[in-house]
């Protein structure tokens, strides 16, 4: 039996090498210089002043105790703060993540907006002083949440650029017909980031040139659009960042305090250096909105599904009109011929939402593997059985066939390996002492996502060479695997290759989101490594012969540029080299493709505490060819864990009266540790996909998806309660 627990798994079919990071030893070592260790020249500090209400405009600010500390340089507010140009919400076409800047006006619009910034000769001074600023508010009323007083409701359609809701065949008239019918509602709750890694930004002006140093998984979409904030060329922008010290989505997009403190540098007229609070962490950047559902699903007596309808409601804010948009995968998850969906916008006074590991996908697939669930236990049928058959080789809302899915075979390996055939299908029959024994399963997907793309790749007369592309590993193990295609297109060993990230002086690669960094910036590389190939008549020599092919040619080393971008889509690398993000466009049928999964979950409950303990899970999935089945391993492992942190730990308590966030904090701010998570196991099941770039598909969030609704249905099967709410907490269970 093969042992999923080892962290060296052997590789399968269509699978790469499973050699270690690269990068791995001057991580743990701490050899790694991260953003806010940059060195600069003369630095100053910056301490940002936030806001106390949640809604209200500023009467005036009370500066004089601050500016009367030694050692501090200059305190700006709206007063005084230079002016920087619109950089547009990103969801429009822009860079930023929200349109509203938070220091243009008096006006406070949510909870820790930056409404000041304070510029001393040291970190403690300028926290000292921006502790020591008085404001005087006129506050408001804020409406806090999905359920709140004051919300506007608006239909995502209507005015969320490109959405459409998705629909098929006739609900109505399914739904009217069905045999055996479930109406249900779930919700997800509002969850942050909180990365090892600070949300930090150190900026130094040479002359009229700026470099920043941040941590970013989109560096080009940095450069272009601080540029457009400060009106300058954006050949005039370098953004240094090598490393990420963990991202997921909080690092993709820029966010307004770039362009605040790189303005304030070339003001003052000296580097700048910013590391906010983890608390303030919450407020300056984004968050996993939260969610609410309406399910109903209609089946025949066989249990084949005839109708399904999903409402979503999500959470943004007053300035923009952020979706989320999950039901572009629950509605073509199943063979559902009838469906019907519609996403809601509900504006609230929060700061804007946005990515977070599987953005759509978290919140809406938990709304419906609970209910296939529910389903399956309404029709009498296993719930593996359930989905087998209700399986589906197209998508029942466009018609298209999948490049390929195997979910079916994902579901087999996993249940064989957890043992999912010696459940006790009967509510809380299964005891351990005084503990419930419950089991759960759930599906999981992810799209095969790519976007442009461009990569330098140079060899020398050694053998050894070196890739230069400006994409991103925020823990991935993208270094490796870019490192890993140019010594398989080579034949040389992963040790002979340099791989440099990171850095707008490189050509620009993808977003480090979306699960695409492989196939996109990787066929980028593949075509630089093909282009350096063909220098030597498409057969390159090794050894000593490849130092007579330089000599005979005449050459140091051979280097080449290649670019790629998704195929039939037009003008995606000119958008790059602007910093936007491009897909597909201009492709009249894109790929339907999709990385899938089954993930299955063991729960322990307490018969009378109601702890809740998690002892094993188990995950099998198919994502094309494996690039490297330890980072892969890796990868899907921490995404089961953050899985089943988003069931039981995670979740933003909210302040309703004054629309703070109240555990604000990582000591209170709940994620798993090490006595929570015992065995996990990850199974990676062999799939070939040719229509695909570079046959792989995304792995980075597939692995987080599902999960909740296996913890979920787990728990029901220990107990006979249905949460229908996360996180699922000792009080939700206590009746």
């Amino acid at each position: 039996m093969a042992d999923y627990s080892a962290p060296v798994p052997v590789p399968g079919k269509n699978m790469g090498k499973a050699d270690a990071r690269i990068e791995g030893r001057e991580k743990v070592t701490g050899a790694t210089v991260y953003a806010s260790d940059a060195p600069v020249a003369n630095p100053t500090f910056a301490y940002l002043i936030t806001a106390s209400v949640g809604r209200g405009k500023i009467r005036k600010f009370d500066l004089a105790e601050a500016k009367a500390l030694p050692g501090v340089v200059a305190i700006f507010t709206h007063e005084n703060v230079p002016k920087r140009a619109d950089a547009e919400f990103f969801s429009d076409g822009g860079w930023v993540n929200t349109s509203f800047d938070p220091m243009e006006s008096a006006e406070v619009r949510f909870a820790g907006q930056i409404i000041g910034v304070v510029i001393a000769e040291t970190y403690e001074i300028a926290r000292d002083a921006a502790h020591r600023v008085v404001v005087d508010y006129a506050p408001a009323e804020p409406s806090a949440s999905l359920l709140s007083h004051g919300t506007e409701t608006v239909d995502a359609a209507k005015v969320a650029k490109g959405w459409k809701d998705k629909e098929a065949g006739n609900f109505d008239k399914a739904w009217a017909a069905a045999a055996v019918k479930l109406e249900a509602g779930y919700a997800t709750p509002t969850q942050h980031h909180n990365p090892i890694e600070l949300f930090t930004t150190t900026v130094a002006w040479h002359g009229d040139e700026l470099t920043i140093y941040e941590p970013s998984q989109f560096v080009w979409g940095l450069k272009n659009g601080v540029a457009k904030q400060l009106g300058i060329d954006p050949e005039k922008v370098m953004v240094v960042n090598p490393f990420v010290g963990g991202a997921f989505g909080s690092k993709g997009i820029m966010t307004q305090r770039t362009g605040i403190i790189a303005a304030i540098a070339r003001e003052i007229r000296r580097p700048v250096k910013l590391v906010p609070t983890r608390t303030q962490g919450f407020y300056v950047s984004t968050y996993r909105a939260e969610t609410r559902h309406a399910i109903k699903l209609g089946a025949d007596k066989s249990g084949r599904l005839t109708a399904l309808s999903h409402d979503g409601w999500e959470l943004t804010s007053r300035s923009d009109d952020y979706k989320v948009g999950g039901t572009e995968a629950t509605t073509q998850m199943y063979a559902i011929p009838n469906v019907t969906s519609k996403v809601h916008i509900v504006r609230a006074d929060r700061q804007t939402p946005g990515f977070m590991r599987s953005p759509p996908e978290v919140p809406y697939m938990f709304a419906l593997e609970c209910a296939i669930d529910e389903m399956a236990e309404k029709c009498g049928i296993d719930p593996v059985e359930f989905r087998r058959i209700n399986d589906t080789m197209k998508s029942p809302v466009s018609g298209e066939k999948f490049t390929s899915r195997h979910l079916v075979e994902c579901f087999d390996a996993a249940s064989t390996a957890f043992g999912w055939s010696k459940r006790n299908p009967k509510v809380g029959s299964m005891r351990d002492g005084d503990w419930l024994v419950g089991y759960g399963c759930a599906a999981t997907c992810y799209p095969a996502n790519t976007m442009a793309a461009t990569a330098r790749v140079r060899l020398s007369p050694d053998g050894s060479a070196r890739v230069q592309i400006a994409a991103h590993d925020v823990g991935t193990g993208a270094t490796t695997v870019m490192g890993q295609i140019v010594a398989e297109a080579f034949d040389i060993p992963l040790s002979k290759v340099t791989v440099e990230m990171g850095d707008t002086r490189l050509p620009p690669g993808p977003v480090a989101g979306g699960s695409q960094t492989t196939a996109s910036g990787g066929s980028a590389v593949k075509a630089a490594c093909d282009k350096v190939i063909a220098r030597f008549g498409n057969r390159l020599p090794s050894g000593p012969a490849l130092e007579a092919a330089f000599k005979k040619m005449n050459t140091g080393v051979v280097e080449e540029y290649a670019e790629w971008a998704p195929p039939k889509s037009t003008g995606g690398v000119a958008k790059l080299y602007t910093g936007r993000m491009s897909g597909a466009e201009g492709e009249e049928k894109p790929l339907l493709a999709y990385a899938y999964g089954a993930e299955f979950v063991e729960v322990h409950i307490h018969s009378r505490t109601k702890e809740i303990r998690v002892p094993r899970i188990t995950g099998a999935f198919a994502g094309g060819r494996i690039m490297n089945p330890r980072t892969a391993r890796s990868q899907l492992m921490g995404g089961l864990i953050w899985g089943i942190s988003s069931a039981l730990h995670e979740a933003t308590e909210i302040d309703e009266k004054r629309a703070r966030y109240v555990n604000d904090n990582i000591a209170e701010y709940l994620i798993p540790v090490n006595a929570d998570i015992r065995s996990v196991e990850v199974i990676l099941v062999p799939e070939v996909d040719d229509q695909i770039p570079m046959g792989a598909k995304g792995l980075g969030e597939l692995g987080n998806v599902g999960t909740n609704a296996a913890v979920a249905n787990a728990v029901y099967h220990a107990t006979g309660q249905r949460i229908r709410e996360l996180p699922i907490t000792i009080d939700k269970l206590i009746v």
